[in-house]
């Protein structure tokens, strides 16, 4: 007889305290079986015996034997489940249909014949959804083995076993076994179906959320058939929770089961709470229960290894793939677990995904082919397929960018969308596929689609595959990398383009994501490596506008390839000196592209000496990449770091050096146009008139040869604008011939050509300022428009531009006048300039903080602002100090500003300011001694200072000024005379001369009669000028001496005010610690060590006992009960809660006093009380303040009739208690402290001194 085919739905008998087996999955199965058979000529108890262990694959003949001899179902059951535990699942399907059909020929229509055929129709059903389970989701696409039929795919035993799921529940619709085979049902159906978007709004009502509730329902109700003993239904239940992200609820479920069934191992629940936990992001309590379920049930135990193995994994992830750490994790992850999980099963969809991870990264293709369609085929988790569809993606993108190309950028792209839905698509879908998506529109040069796919991936900030688990999710750097990249890329293609368009706001797109990757490499929980090529993008967007941080991102990269260097490298040279040599050496292996381009950005901010150095180390860089490998062309490279260290030797003043050079590289690439350029600009700098001649006729050689060139074109009519001669006629100008030129023939949007046609046109209309006729004004304003429209095209191409924007406020100024206009453009241009330079950049423009001080000054000059007009004016010559080469003031700036100060001695009448304006010009002709304008300027400054003099108060000069005057005027008539000699006379000849004529015959005449009455004014005036003096001085003294004497009487009151603070400070540190030794001694008075624990403890208050009557020689008796002790429990310290509880008796009733020869009545008992305070406050003990009495004292102390006692020995003064009526009938009065003490009692202790109500 066949045993029992395992309890009602596998749940043990009776409770489940009764759990000895092992829950094995077809434990139950004999090995052997007896079918009864019977006969005519056979005895009715034989049977045959079937082994179970040894099946063969034929079983027609044992269908036949079971129902020939009509076997009962368990038979059927049996046998079929036999053949399902040795993987014969299709066999055991058609012994149970053969059964099935069997049993209902037998025609058996009862109870039991449906109860048989329910029986079997439900092990069908649940053979079918094994085979459901362990079927592909689709058709496979390799080629199957020879002889292997096709595998119905999930889809088909899914409908199988609905079909037969409706057939029993036509029989029996509440047959308890089919609950939790529906629940199974739809739990496999729901991971067909497509999970709803993240993006929908709403409450979920996806058809696969739908189906998971019915699985749960179906689930619960299982349950509750089972009198809530069915841990499959519950097991079911978590894994319905877990698909709808319900992690906590799931993971209870789960404990539950473990808790009730510790013994389970297949299903084991421990793999589902190590899912839970780390869906909840607890990764440790997740791999210990996996490694649980491993020790516990090492064979076979696939998910157990898979998961173990994603768990070290993604532990990994957080460490540098060159590090021992990532390394042995690696190898954990995969030859530990993931080998073994997959030699268990070689079709298992998880093991298959991860083990073709490993196959990628080896460039297997085959393998991740085969491994990534299996998981594909094999899986019923959407995230699994998600993972094999990103293999393949992975894989086609790696073999198209490959050399070979083997690879499909389109099966890539499709791929990777695949691998996106499988994940639910949009903001839920799969971060990797995204990106390796937006990857391959890039390489497919669709940047605008790849840009956009980019940009929602960084807005949805995921950070990973599943995203961050209960926190905001992290963007992902790899996307942020790439779409700062892409704006960079952009920008860097119109720079290089030439392009007009505005790139201001890709600029800032890009800083900002870059910038991002850049903060994120601080983070210690991310544990990123620091990527060069980011911070090399980032430098060449600062370069222009702050080249500052531009240096600081290669200094970085720099720092970055030096660690990269290890101590042992076989190109660093065996025998290193001093930590500078070694820093030097390592250097010299670095990029020399790098090293030049920091040198560059150090040039550009006047560190000129480390530049040098970089260009130096760059050349021997080359050098030795030459000698390393000779198929190396450096020589581009060594030109270009050559000519860069000539021009920083140029900034040096190394002039010398950097000629070498330049000769040399022009004997290397005679054709070099910018080595032949600077050449010719350093002979046009010597102040040898020879050599700048010579320099001037190579530069006109090189623009015959390079006419197209525009920056020598700039450079030759910058000569021309320095040696040409002065003319009113703009047509004849030869330098304004060579910017017409260039604007006409090669380039219209040549700025510098713009801007030095509209600077021209200035120069020209501010010539024009004689003419007072209307024609002659319209002309000039022409002129001026004309060179506005120049500066506005300039600042039309380049809105930076800011000799262009300088060139539209001069043009305000002097032809509409308006100097608040003009001001308001050179202070935004100011500010501009001021935060580029405080962001480390400088204009693009190349414009100096001196020019725009310059120009303020002379518009505030106009505007009569003297103060502000000299302020701007010394900021220039501070300026123009720093941009020199030389360090020294432009003479042209210093001319400015003593003009300024001349015409401001002029409006104040001020000697002192044409002294300034003198001194200044004589400073700018110092500066350049040759030139006609400067010596100009001092003889006419010499000559308004004499004309000024003249009429001049003799009060307001002296003798010496006006001798400093004929002597400047003899030296101005001499210069005047010397320059309208001159070849380029700044003004007309006549005028110069007619000046100095004047000088000689009216100006020296009338300073010599000045003098003369100079001299006689101060010969007249002396005593009276010594006089005053004297006053003066003496005034001096008192006021000094007054000021002495203030400052003594103050420091004398400081000192005092000082001096007492000290002594309050002294009392106040007294009295701090007078208080601090009272509190201590009043706890000492008040605690006590306890002689057992020896603690501190308070004092205990001693309670004084009954005094004893006692008889007096005369019989009579001493007195009353003592009826002024104070009982236990009176508050002393406080005096409120137990105040008064002593009884207060008298002799005889309605008297206040009493005698001991009153009707032998009792004797009023006298009391002393002491003034509150005089026992110290708060002290419960006696001490040497009590009052102690003695015998004599009876024959002194006398009454008086209102009850008080005259003062004892200590003179204070005693007052009688009253009787108890008064003591009740006032509770609330304050009262002394009393001393009770009995005169004849000489054995008595000192009475106790009671505080009373305070």
């Amino acid at each position: 007889m066949a045993t029992t085919n395992g309890h009602t739905n596998g749940h043990p008998p009776n409770t489940t305290a009764s759990m000895s087996s092992s829950y094995t999955r077809f434990s139950d199965i004999p090995p052997t079986i007896d079918i009864p058979v019977r006969g005519e000529d056979t005895e009715a108890n034989e049977a045959v015996n079937l082994d179970l262990t040894e099946l063969m694959d034929e079983t027609d003949e044992l269908c036949d034997l079971l129902e020939n001899e009509n076997a009962a179902k368990t038979y059927w059951v049996t046998i079929a489940l036999a053949y399902a535990k040795q993987n014969k699942i299709d066999i055991a399907i058609d012994i149970l249909k053969k059964g099935l059909s069997a049993l209902s020929k037998a025609g058996d229509g009862g109870q039991r014949g449906r109860e048989d055929r329910l029986s079997v129709l439900a092990a069908i059903c649940w053979l079918y959804l094994l085979k459901c389970r362990r079927a592909p989701r689709v058709k496979p696409t390799q080629p199957l083995p020879e002889g292997q039929q096709e595998e119905k795919t999930k889809d088909h035993w899914l409908h199988a076993a609905t079909s037969t799921l409706n057939e029993a529940s036509r029989i029996n619709p509440s047959y308890p076994p089919l609950f939790l085979a529906r629940g199974t049902l739809y739990l496999l159906r729901s991971s067909l179906q497509p999970s709803k978007p993240l993006s929908s709004s709403g409450p979920d009502h996806s058809e696969r959320t739908e189906t998971l509730k019915q699985a749960a329902k179906c689930f619960d109700d299982a349950y509750k058939q089972s009198s809530q003993k069915n841990l499959l239904a519950q097991l079911g239940k978590a894994k319905v929770l877990f698909s709808l992200t319900k992690y906590t609820e799931s993971l209870a479920i789960y404990q539950q089961v473990l808790l009730l069934a510790p013994d389970l191992l297949d299903p084991d629940p421990r793999i589902g709470i190590g899912c839970c936990y780390w869906a909840l992001n607890h990764k440790t309590l997740a791999r210990q229960a996996w490694q649980r379920s491993l020790d516990l049930n090492s064979e076979k135990n696939i998910a157990a290894n898979i998961l173990l193995a994603l768990s070290y994994l993604d532990e990994s992830s957080a460490h540098a793939t060159t590090s021992k750490e990532f390394a042995d994790l690696y190898k954990k992850a995969m030859t530990q677990h993931t080998q073994t999980a997959f030699k268990t099963s070689s079709h298992h969809a998880l093991t298959c995904a991860t083990f073709g991870s490993y196959f990628l990264l080896r460039k297997a293709w085959p393998n991740v082919e085969r491994l990534a369609r299996r998981a594909i085929e094999m899986t019923d988790v959407n995230a699994v397929a998600s993972d094999g569809w990103y293999l393949l993606a992975r894989k086609e993108h790696y073999a198209a960018d490959s050399a070979d190309g083997t690879g499909d950028w389109g099966k890539a792209a499709e791929y990777y969308g695949k691998a996106d839905l499988a994940r639910g698509g949009e903001e839920r879908g799969m971060v990797a596929a995204k990106f390796g998506g937006a990857q391959v529109k890039c390489r497919q040069g669709d940047r605008d689609g790849g840009r956009f796919r980019l940009e929602k991936l960084v807005a949805g900030g995921a950070g990973g595959v599943g995203g961050a688990v209960g926190g905001q999710q992290q963007k992902s750097l790899e996307a942020l990398t790439l779409l700062g990249v892409l704006y960079a890329e952009e920008v860097f293609a119109n720079q290089i383009a030439g392009g007009k368009e505005d790139k201001s706001v890709e600029v800032k797109k890009a800083v900002g994501l870059l910038e991002q990757v850049r903060v994120s490499w601080k983070d210690p929980k991310r544990k990123v490596s620091p990527d060069p090529a980011v911070l090399l993008n980032l430098a060449r967007l600062y370069e222009r506008d702050a080249p500052e941080r531009a240096l600081a991102c290669l200094t970085e990269v720099e720092k970055l390839e030096l660690a990269d260097i290890s101590e042992d490298d076989e190109r660093l040279p065996d025998e290193i000196g001093d930590a500078e040599e070694e820093k030097r050496a390592r250097r010299e292996l670095l990029s020399p592209q790098l090293l030049n381009n920091l040198g560059a950005l150090r040039y550009e901010g006047g560190k000129f000496s480390e530049a040098r150095e970089d260009f130096q180390i760059a050349l021997s860089a080359c050098v030795k990449m030459g000698e390393r490998d000779e198929g190396v062309d450096t020589d581009g490279l060594v030109t270009s770091i050559s000519f860069n260290l000539a021009r920083t030797y140029e900034a040096e003043g190394l002039g010398e050096e950097a000629q070498k050079i330049y000769e040399g590289l022009l004997g290397r690439h005679p054709e070099y146009v910018d080595a032949r350029a600077r050449l010719a600009f350093m002979a046009l700098q010597s102040p040898d008139s020879g050599i700048a001649k010579k320099g001037g006729e190579a530069l006109k050689s090189l623009l015959d040869a390079e006419p197209g060139n525009l920056d020598v074109r700039a450079l030759w009519a910058w000569h021309l604008g320095r040696v040409k001669k002065r003319t009113g006629n703009l047509n004849e100008d030869v330098e304004q011939r060579v910017y017409k030129e260039t604007l006409q023939r090669y380039d219209k949007h040549d700025r510098y050509a713009l801007v030095g046609m509209g600077n021209l046109h200035l120069a020209v209309a501010r010539e024009m300022r004689g003419g007072g006729t209307d024609q002659e004004k319209e002309r000039r304003s022409k002129t001026y428009v004309r060179a506005v429209e120049f500066f506005d095209k300039v600042l039309a191409l380049d809105g930076t531009d800011a000799w262009a924007a300088q060139g539209m406020g001069i043009a305000v100024v002097e032809d509409k006048k308006d100097t608040s206009a003009a001001v308001q453009v050179f202070s935004k241009v100011r500010e501009s300039l001021t935060a580029k330079s405080g962001s480390g950049g400088g204009g693009g423009s190349g414009v100096g903080a001196g020019a725009v001080y310059l120009n303020l000054g002379h518009v505030f000059g106009e505007m009569r602002q003297w103060k502000k007009a000299v302020e701007n004016y010394e900021k220039a010559v501070t300026a123009s100090a720093h941009e020199r080469r030389d360090g020294r003031p432009d003479p042209v700036v210093l001319g400015c500003l003593g003009r300024v100060w001349l015409m401001r001695g002029r409006q104040e009448k001020s000697l002192e300011c044409f002294r300034t304006s003198l001194d200044l010009s004589r400073q700018a002709l110092e500066l350049q001694p040759e030139n006609v304008n400067a010596r100009f300027n001092v003889a006419f400054v010499q000559i308004q200072l004499a004309t000024m003099l003249i009429p001049l108060p003799e009060a307001q000069k002296s003798v010496q000024d006006v001798e400093d005057a004929i002597k400047g005027l003899e030296e101005a008539i001499e210069s005047f005379g010397e320059i309208a000699k001159g070849p380029q006379p700044p003004f007309p000849r006549n005028d110069l001369e007619a000046r100095a004529n004047m000088g000689k015959n009216t100006m020296k005449r009338q300073l010599g009669q000045a003098l003369e009455k100079q001299v006689e004014y101060e010969r007249k005036n002396a005593s009276r000028l010594e006089e005053a003096r004297r006053r003066r001085e003496e005034e001096i003294r008192k006021r000094e001496a007054e000021r002495v004497r203030a400052e003594d009487e103050r420091r004398k009151a400081e000192a005092e005010i000082k001096a007492k603070r000290e002594e309050m400070d002294r009392e106040n540190q007294e009295d701090i610690r007078r208080r601090v030794e009272e509190e201590k001694r009043r706890e000492e008075a008040d605690y006590t060590t306890d002689a057992e624990t020896g603690e501190k403890r308070k004092r205990e208050r001693r309670v004084r006992e009954k005094r004893v009557k006692r008889k007096k020689k005369g019989g009579e008796d001493e007195g009353d009960t003592d009826g002024g002790v104070v009982g236990e429990g009176t508050d002393v310290e406080g005096g409120g809660k137990s105040a008064r509880r002593s009884r207060a008796t008298s002799g005889t009733e309605g008297t206040g006093t009493g005698t001991e020869g009153e009707g032998g009545g009792r004797r009023r008992k006298k009391r002393k009380l002491e003034r509150k305070g005089q026992v110290g406050r708060g002290s419960k003990f006696k001490s040497s303040e009590m009052v102690e009495d003695s015998d004599e004292d009876d024959g002194v102390d006398g009454t008086q009739g209102n009850g008080t006692s005259v003062a004892g020995d200590d003179g204070e003064m005693a007052v009688d208690g009253g009787d108890e009526e008064e003591a009740v009938s006032r509770p609330a009065r304050k009262k002394a402290a009393r001393v009770l003490d009995d005169d004849e009692d000489e054995e008595e202790e000192v009475p106790m001194a009671v505080d009373g109500e305070e």
